[in-house]
């Protein structure tokens, strides 16, 4: 199995899951006629990031990673999403992007020895442990953090949800 095949395809279905649970949070948020911004400020506690800074890191993972374990550096997107319609159409474009890195740009990624900047500190990884300790992790960290605000704040979702991409 390649690291492509343990990274890749886990992304890219929790991003879709991800966009389908926000489908369901403006649904509910009509139909109950609550303010969507009332989700998108929701924290699970007063110290956490609020729903839209979990999706946007939920994106930043899985895009930064995989664009590291392919040999490049990611560049940063601006975190400016106000609405879950901005939320989605950065999901997809995540998606894209990750979409569109070659497979074969992840030949020995396993290998590769990864630096990332941790609130100023370095942080050196092989490409596995990246993936392993630190990227897959963080992804489902934010993801479940995502999901729970949701599911707190009265949206009917279930564990198929969060799993179906």
């Amino acid at each position: 199995m390649s690291l492509y095949d343990l990274y890749v395809p886990p992304m890219l279905r929790g991003l879709s899951a991800l966009s389908k649970i926000l489908d369901k949070a403006a649904a509910h948020a009509e139909t109950k006629k609550i303010d969507p911004s009332v989700f998108l400020a929701a924290r699970l506690y007063p110290d956490m990031y609020p729903l839209t800074r979990q999706v946007q890191i939920v994106c930043d993972m899985a895009r930064r990673g995989a664009i590291r374990l392919a040999g490049g550096e990611p560049p940063s997107v601006p975190d400016t999403e106000t609405t879950v319609a901005e939320l989605k159409a950065r999901i997809a474009a995540t998606i894209a992007a990750i979409n569109a890195i070659p497979k074969a740009d992840f030949d020995r990624a396993e290998e590769r020895s990864l630096t990332i900047k941790v609130r100023g500190s370095d942080m050196v990884f092989s490409g596995l442990d990246f993936v392993r300790i630190w990227s897959l992790p963080n992804f489902y960290f934010h993801l479940t953090t995502a999901y729970a605000i949701l599911r707190h704040n009265g949206v009917e979702l279930g564990k198929p949800d969060f799993l179906a991409g």
